[in-house]
Parts: structure tokens; C-alpha cells; sequence
């Protein structure tokens, strides 16, 4: 057994500017999506599409990159945690 004192163990805040990042990503879509008001309307068209189909379909393309992004957020915080706590361990 060792006499030595522990250093105390140091809580990482929930909240972080990357995870609020994360969020706004994983919402936007949500918010466009359920905002029907905004593009609930033909003009303008693109190639003979009617406005209130292509910008469902764009939103498409734009949550599958916020998506992606979020997750690669996701995965160097959780690293990032990771190595602190292996750091502060040791």
C-alpha cells in the first residue's frame, strides 16, 4: 500500500463547444425539414423540378454531411476524453 496522495480526479464539463457543434448539426435538418412554411412553394424550379421536391432532396445531400461530420466530431471527442483520462490516471 502506498502513502503517496492521488491527485484528484478532474471532471471534463458535459457541455462542450464541440458537442454544442454536434447538436446544431444533428438539428438543422430537423428544423428545415419540420419549417414546412419555407419551402412550401413551386417557384423557383430547377430542371422542370418544382421547388418544394429539390429542396427536400438537397436537405438529403446536407443532412448525410452533417451526419458525418457530426460523428467524426463525436469520435475525436470521445479520443480526446479518452486520452485525458489515461493521461490523468497515470
Amino acid at each position: 500500500m502506498s502513502d503517496a496522495p492521488k491527485a484528484p480526479e478532474v471532471r471534463q464539463p458535459v457541455i462542450t463547444p464541440v458537442r454544442v457543434i454536434i447538436a446544431i448539426c444533428l438539428a438543422a435538418p430537423f428544423v428545415a425539414m419540420l419549417w414546412v412554411s419555407s419551402y412550401a412553394k413551386i417557384d423557383p424550379t430547377f430542371i422542370g423540378i418544382p421547388f418544394f421536391y429539390w429542396y427536400q432532396m438537397l436537405w438529403v445531400l446536407i443532412s448525410t454531411a452533417l451526419t458525418m461530420t457530426a460523428y467524426k466530431l463525436w469520435q475525436r471527442d470521445q479520443r480526446g476524453r479518452k486520452n485525458s483520462r489515461e493521461g490523468a490516471g497515470a
